[in-house]
């Protein structure tokens, strides 16, 4: 793919995560003023208990909306920001590893963990979604904490390949010695 269009698509999906994260964020705000819990709270619930506790408080039926509508467009932020930080990765690769090595295959594999986190974070949701609609079970409880404790990982990775990036957009844009002679 040219740098150009990499690049471009680098920015409007970095971008258009930022506008989800936005409003996800103003959704978690309500929720959370509202009712004491937000959907980011069923990401430390480890048990049914805690579920419970959770939907419990949503039980009123512009909560449990709010919270469905959050977790479903929580599936486009994961999208975005998947997308977002695996071109980071590859932004950061061209930028300090453009020759063949260690360092630029490194790069080439820590660009699509964070395609594995948004999977990950996948998993989470349909695990939630699934202990909302049925009931929570402390088994499926401990498997959605175990698919947050991926994300997260894996969400910190593409945080710090995003900082990669940003370093390297501007280095990448930067006029190169050779261009001004």
């Amino acid at each position: 793919m040219p740098l150009k269009t990499l690049l471009r698509r680098w920015e409007w999906t970095t971008l258009f995560a930022l506008a989800a994260f936005g409003v996800l964020f103003f959704l978690e705000n309500s929720l959370k003023t509202a009712t004491g819990y937000g959907t980011v709270d069923l990401q430390s619930a480890q048990t049914a208990m805690d579920f419970k506790r959770i939907f419990a408080a949503w039980i009123a039926r512009q909560h449990s909306a709010t919270a469905g509508f959050s977790l479903g467009f929580d599936y486009l932020f994961m999208l975005l920001y998947g997308f977002s930080f695996f071109y980071s990765g590859i932004i950061a690769r061209e930028a300090f590893a453009a020759k063949k090595g260690l360092a630029r295959r490194l790069l080439n594999y820590l660009a699509l963990v964070p395609l594995a986190g948004a999977l990950a974070d996948a998993v989470e949701n349909a695990l939630e979604f699934s202990m909302m609609t049925n009931g929570p079970t402390d088994e499926l409880a401990q498997l959605a904490f175990t698919a947050t404790n991926a994300k997260m990982i894996c969400f910190y990775i593409g945080l710090a390949l995003l900082a990669a990036a940003i370093a390297g957009f501007f280095k990448l844009r930067a006029p190169r010695k050779d261009e001004d002679e």
